[in-house]
């Protein structure tokens, strides 16, 4: 059933109350599904029958997942509120959107520097589609390389100013397969506490021991790796560079200093962060003026800032050809599609020789978020680069915030719990650099309006 420790009082209902809604949505009758199973109940009357195998372990929707996953979905069906998730976007989505016929602002889309959809980009894509076909058609260690996949990679490593990279069709898989290959049980990955879900899924993979860190917190690493770290042979320490949920990032400096000192490996995933951070876009190294091969693994996306599909990993020579040749992600993988290699490397192109673009995105993130916090909305820890988050601090309130924007004209996703613990329900804006002062000044008034009236209420 339901853990209700840890759901208690969630959108001010009890424990009690989200099971009776629960079990009315699924139609549950058959409680007992989830009794222990009494030995020799409901089998044949023989010794030693074996115990019967209740019904809840052959229902998909009998999975405890699912059932914490119905939590709010019930809860919302409740309080009358429409679904915000999946809209069907009619075409590219950047500063505006259309969605079922009508133009929104929109701030749900990771297009940071607006170069999905750029003309330049797409050519790109129709040239290597024309050359190379839609699809790599197979691994590409057994089948061979497309030029074009080795560019990017090359470009990402004289970007990165390290000595190679390798490009992987997921960005998710990018991180699980990375660690879950490096990495095992006698070794030690400790992340900050809010690092990505990608993250955990690797060390899991990896079956090395795992510890997270108070965010940002360079000063409480540094005492835990001083009591533990030789209880281990290898340490990976992994940062984000810019924290998708809140919009703040590491002080790369201090982490680099402890990563020597305790001779571990420096992680740092730039998802988020190429092409927001640096005088020029460059990433989280820019920002503080650091040389990239003093991080000893750069991730990163390319499905932001580059407009494609995939990740990255850059770094020193014997890192990515110890993957290229073995890490099972790569290896039993499908290569990189000629047109999304296309698209990145062209990306990357326009972001080196535009580095305006970059520019005025910090611009109009810091003008979100100054005006944002001068109407007394709580921006939590945001920088104001590429997000701002606004946060609610309850789900319902954030679903119904998101809902009554979009009615106004305005896409911004709510995030809710199990997403993030209830009490950090947020709506989370997206900059882009295609954004206007205008529009964002009319977005922050509306939500500043909706924030003192109705969402509170």
């Amino acid at each position: 059933m339901i853990d209700r420790r840890n759901e208690r009082g969630l959108f001010g209902l009890s424990g009690q109350a989200k099971a009776s809604l629960i079990n009315k949505v699924l139609g549950r009758r058959d409680r007992a599904a989830h009794a222990p199973v009494e030995p020799g109940a409901d089998a044949p009357a023989s010794v030693g029958a074996a115990p019967a195998i209740p019904d809840a372990y052959t229902r998909f929707d009998r999975f405890p997942n699912y059932e914490k996953m119905m939590v709010p979905r019930v809860a919302a069906k409740r309080f009358g509120l429409a679904n915000p998730f999946f809209q069907t976007h009619d075409a590219v989505a950047g500063a505006t959107t259309q969605i079922g016929g009508r133009q929104y602002i929109n701030f749900s889309s990771y297009n940071y520097l607006g170069l999905c959809g750029h003309p330049r980009v797409n050519k790109a894509a129709k040239e290597a589609i024309d050359r190379w076909g839609t699809s790599a058609s197979a691994s590409r260690l057994v089948s061979g390389e497309r030029a074009v996949q080795r560019d990017l990679e090359k470009a990402l490593a004289a970007h990165h100013g390290v000595e190679d990279c390798i490009v992987f069709v997921s960005g998710h898989a990018t991180n699980v397969s990375t660690i879950g290959y490096l990495f095992g049980p006698r070794d030690l990955v400790i992340h900050d506490a809010l690092i990505h879900n990608s993250v955990l899924q690797g060390v899991q993979l990896s079956g090395a021991h795992r510890r997270s860190f108070p965010h940002n917190d360079w000063a409480s690493l540094d005492r835990i790796l001083a009591e533990i770290r030789r209880q281990y042979e290898r340490v990976l320490i992994v940062v984000e560079g810019l924290y998708s949920m809140d919009g703040d990032f590491p002080d790369l400096p201090q982490f680099i200093d402890i990563k020597r000192r305790h001779k571990a490996f420096l992680m740092v995933d730039e998802a988020h962060s190429l092409g927001v951070m640096g005088a020029t876009g460059r990433g989280i190294a820019e920002h503080f003026g650091v040389a990239g091969r003093d991080v000893d693994i750069w991730m990163g996306t390319l499905s932001k800032t580059l407009a494609g599909c995939g990740g990255y990993i850059a770094g020193e020579q014997a890192l990515v050809e110890h993957l290229k040749y073995a890490a099972p992600g790569f290896v039993y993988s499908v290569g990189m599609s000629p047109p999304l290699a296309a698209t990145a490397l062209e990306a990357l192109r326009i972001l080196q020789a535009e580095p305006e673009r970059a520019q005025r995105l910090q611009q109009r993130g810091h003008l979100f978020l100054e005006l944002a916090r001068a109407h007394g909305v709580d921006t939590g820890l945001s920088m104001g680069l590429a997000i701002v988050p606004a946060i609610i601090r309850n789900s319902i309130k954030a679903v119904k915030l998101s809902n009554r924007l979009f009615e106004l004209g305005i896409n911004v996703q709510p995030i809710i719990y199990p997403a993030v613990e209830e009490g950090a329900a947020r709506l989370r804006f997206f900059l882009s650099h295609s954004h206007t002062e205008e529009q964002i000044r009319h977005c922050v008034d509306a939500l500043a309006r909706e924030l003192g009236g109705k969402a509170r209420a």
